[in-house]
């Protein structure tokens, strides 16, 4: 079932984002569900297809990592035990 929602825009922008829709034919609410499909179709990464988009890849995880590594498999398990106990209850 779909649900509804509710937007907090300037009158003005509104204005804009109808006379856009009607230009094309569509519904404010058709043209406000297509430009968010849109925004996330290209937020979301692509594949890697190439042995050189690979290696930019894991460049820019290494770099990402603030001592230039990634941490120790103790270090790793316990901040996944500590994230588990987060969501138990407390007695």
């Amino acid at each position: 079932m779909p649900a509804r929602i509710q937007l907090v825009i300037d009158e003005r922008e509104r204005d804009a984002f109808r006379r856009r829709a009607q230009a094309e034919g569509r519904t404010l609410s058709e043209w406000l569900r297509e430009a968010g499909r849109e925004r996330l179709a290209r937020s979301e990464p692509g594949a890697l297809s190439t042995a050189r988009e690979l290696a930019r890849f894991f460049a820019a995880c290494d770099a990402a990592e603030a001592e230039g590594r990634e941490p120790d498999w103790d270090a790793h398990l316990a901040t996944v035990q500590a994230s588990r106990r987060e969501g138990l209850p407390h007695p």
